[in-house]
């Protein structure tokens, strides 16, 4: 069997189980452990796998997220522990960029005793919600209404979160990991992510370990543009170390 054909096999494989280790790979494919991490290494240089200890798995592509309602009523605990976590990052007088997300929407109940804080979100909901502690300078970015996230997108909110100086940026993303950053499914919001990151002293990525290893359409960030990871314990050793590896400093909430 020559090599293309080979890591044929083995992609298929994976699109079956999800994950194989590197014993059940040369069992499948008749060939030594060498050639097995050849294979793997040259599937992860296309963006077609990644590999993990003693093993590979897939690397998903996703072409559209669920819904605000489906996101808001999905890992509750882990997204509560995360924003926990993020607000001991904000302090008094800063001005914060606050990305759409439903982790990120967990953030008001811990803002309720900050002062002089400037937020600026383009997500609706977290607005009405910061609204309500009455303690907080909030500025709505407005734009095309991205109707399944419930918020805004496109050049218009890019283009005001332009006239922003951020102490802060807190992006949230669809779909991450080390080789491919952070991507998204939607080319709407890669220019507002990006703004804020340009806009901002220091850039925090804010992401479940659940969306670690899928793969958008379109690039945001690489991992090391941002100074801090914060996500939840699920994540991996594994995944953990080569994160760390790539330059930022990382947070596993609930640790």
């Amino acid at each position: 069997m020559i090599p293309d054909q080979r890591r044929q096999k083995l992609l298929k494989a994976l699109r079956g189980a999800g994950a194989l280790s590197v014993k059940e790979l040369c069992e499948l494919l008749g060939v030594s452990h060498m050639t097995v991490r050849r294979d793997i290494a040259t599937l992860e240089s296309e963006g077609l796998a990644q590999s993990v200890t003693g093993g590979v798995r897939l690397l998903q592509s996703i072409r559209s997220e669920p819904t605000y309602y489906d996101k808001s009523a999905t890992n509750l605990p882990a997204k509560r522990a995360m924003a926990a976590l993020v607000a001991e990052m904000i302090t008094n007088g800063q001005t914060v960029f606050l990305d759409a997300g439903t982790s990120l929407g967990q953030l008001a109940p811990h803002l309720a005793e900050t002062e002089d804080l400037t937020v600026v979100t383009n997500d609706l909901t977290t607005a009405v919600q910061l609204s309500d502690l009455g303690n907080i300078q909030i500025f709505q970015v407005g734009g095309h209404i991205d109707l399944r996230n419930r918020s805004c997108v496109g050049s218009f909110a890019a283009e005001m979160l332009s006239h922003f100086n951020f102490d802060l940026a807190l992006i949230s993303t669809s779909s991450w990991d080390v080789e491919h950053g952070v991507t998204t499914p939607s080319e709407f919001k890669v220019g507002v992510k990006r703004t804020a990151m340009a806009r901002a002293s220091r850039r925090i990525l804010v992401a479940g370990s659940e969306k670690f290893g899928l793969v958008g359409t379109f690039s945001v960030a690489e991992v090391a543009d941002f100074d801090a990871i914060i996500t939840d314990s699920e994540l991996t050793d594994d995944d953990a170390q080569r994160l760390r590896e790539a330059g930022p400093d990382l947070l596993r909430a609930g640790e």
